[in-house]
């Protein structure tokens, strides 16, 4: 059993060893996405309380973003890995940039949930700005696109 113990810690740190380089990246992340979770379920529950139904909270929604949780640490790694080992001459930071993508889409999800639970006009009006920048941004990408083509 002993040696069962140590072939299995073993294991298991050899797994965590790939998560070292990028642990950075890794705990922004999961805070983000901790932080839209608990700002979802009180969003839902707000939501839930003003349309006068009963509300509860379900495990099922919950390991969904404990599985998101784990295919985002998994992408980090295979994004640095593609990095360092795989296109290690052209400096691309994948990792950075899928970190940034998945920190920039909990973040407007976190700003829905804040209007919804305060019903502050900033934070409704943050987000209709975000949108406007994000929809001219989008317009200027498809545009260079045309022009390239």
């Amino acid at each position: 059993m002993e040696n069962c113990l140590k072939y299995l810690s073993g294991v298991l740190f050899g797994i965590a060893s790939f998560f070292a380089p990028v642990h950075e990246l890794i705990v922004c992340t999961v805070l983000f996405i901790g932080i839209d979770f608990v700002t979802g379920v009180a969003a839902s529950r707000k939501r839930a309380l003003r349309q006068g139904e009963e509300w509860g909270f379900e495990s099922h929604k919950a390991w969904r973003t404990v599985l998101k949780t784990g295919f985002v640490m998994t992408g980090i790694v295979m994004a640095w890995m593609i990095d360092r080992y795989i296109l290690a001459f052209a400096q691309t930071n994948l990792a950075n940039l899928f970190t940034g993508f998945v920190c920039g889409v909990e973040f407007w999800s976190y700003l829905e949930n804040a209007a919804e639970i305060s019903e502050h006009p900033v934070f409704n009006r943050l987000r209709r700005y975000m949108k406007r920048k994000l929809d001219r941004n989008l317009e200027n990408e498809e545009d260079e696109q045309r022009s390239e083509e």
